[in-house]
């Protein structure tokens, strides 16, 4: 095990672990176990954690604020392990240089520093853990850079990013491995360790480490948060819905919790709860300028399970509004449409779908299906085949996709 003094709309992760980092956690100075490989589709839900929340509530101060800071802790041989904020107090190493630069936003510079500075002294745990908080933020820089639409949460992530994503987590995770074996973590190094294993779609081990963060430093909203989100993917709601209510005693308007509150009670069958949450979610929005869409989504998504797409449709059309360049929103509206048999409408809601997101297989999928019923077979064709070409597939018969 590791030892810490020095030695629906998103579904659940389907990891393949591969021993690319020997860490083992049966040996004391292999604190993070083997990291499991997630494919690109379920990366575009790790986004949606990391990217509104998964931004760490606000970037570096807020890491440091009361309801989400990573305090120092005395470690067993009662020694003060510190934060990553507090490294600039170092007289052996430049981190003051390297911690300026990264909150400037130069993160190559940054880690070009300690990377520097490590080769003077590789024992430096201190130096170890910034590092590996650096090249974390070097993947949520770069998510910003692919697309500064807050939106784009909601969107396939570009293989780019996916593998850029997944390389400097791996990095991250050898950091804080390397940091570990000379320095105890804090609470917001562990918090960062789970979101490396978030990112690699390993939610067995984010729990771990963000239930050992949250022990250290228990008035965390975001790391209340961050552990729901992660019992969700694991299909564990009932202890899913107890990490967002902990998350909401904190931070009591938190929009994203309360949707995924919703989620978790739709998770087990208790729609009334859910449909009451993702109505909560929306009205705490009813002021704002920027709207979330997440709990318009929602709501939209378990009416129509239900059969209901009259209750939807308003609920969809104001997730087309707040997000308008959102596949998701039109391709709801078009199902609700579609159920309605407004087919017309229908068609009008995909073919929007289909121009934001021309890569999703299932919207051509539901596009032909719209076109056929309205008996345009020579479109229904062409919409089946580009789906059978985006899966990789030779047939296409709808009715094998």
């Amino acid at each position: 095990m590791f030892e810490c003094c020095g030695s629906n709309i998103l579904e659940p992760y389907n990891v393949h672990r591969a021993d690319t980092f020997p860490f083992r956690q049966t040996q004391m100075h292999r604190p993070f176990p083997a990291i499991g490989f997630v494919r690109p589709l379920l990366l575009c839900c790790v986004l949606c954690l990391i990217a509104p929340v998964f931004l760490l509530t606000a970037e570096r101060a807020t890491a440091q604020s009361p309801s989400s800071s990573a305090p120092s802790r005395d470690s067993e041989d009662g020694k003060s392990a510190s934060p990553p904020m507090e490294l600039s107090k170092s007289l052996d190493l430049n981190f003051a240089k390297a911690e300026s630069l990264m909150e400037k936003g130069q993160l190559d510079e940054a880690e070009a520093v300690l990377r520097q500075d490590l080769k003077t002294v590789p024992d430096s745990g201190a130096a170890h853990f910034l590092l590996g908080y650096i090249l974390y933020k070097e993947i949520q820089a770069q998510a910003k850079r692919t697309d500064p639409n807050p939106t784009a949460i909601y969107s396939t992530p570009t293989k780019s990013l996916v593998e850029l994503s997944e390389k400097k987590a791996k990095e991250s995770l050898a950091e804080f491995t390397a940091g570990a074996r000379h320095r105890t973590p804090s609470a917001f190094d562990l918090k960062i360790v789970a979101m490396d294993y978030i990112l690699l779609g390993d939610s067995v081990d984010a729990d771990k480490w963000l239930t050992r963060s949250l022990e250290w430093n228990p008035t965390d909203s975001d790391g209340w948060y961050q552990l729901g989100r992660t019992k969700y993917n694991e299909n564990r709601f009932a202890e899913a819905i107890a990490a967002f209510k902990k998350c909401l005693a904190i931070d009591a308007t938190n929009v994203k919790a309360e949707e995924n509150l919703g989620l978790s009670y739709a998770g087990q069958g208790d729609h009334p709860e859910a449909i009451q949450a993702y109505q909560t979610a929306i009205d705490w929005q009813a002021g704002s300028a920027i709207k979330d869409p997440g709990p318009y989504f929602a709501l939209g998504t378990l009416l129509l399970d239900q059969n209901r797409p009259e209750d939807a449709i308003p609920a969809l059309i104001q997730a087309t509004q707040v997000a308008p360049s959102v596949a998701r929103g039109h391709e709801l509206l078009g199902k609700a449409y579609l159920q309605k048999q407004d087919l017309l409408k229908a068609q009008a809601e995909l073919e929007e779908a289909v121009k934001l997101s021309p890569d999703t297989a299932r919207l051509h999928y539901i596009l032909g299906q719209i076109y056929k019923k309205e008996g345009l077979t020579t479109k229904a064709k062409a919409e089946f085949d580009r789906c059978a070409a985006l899966q990789g597939t030779r047939s296409s018969d709808p009715s094998t996709m």
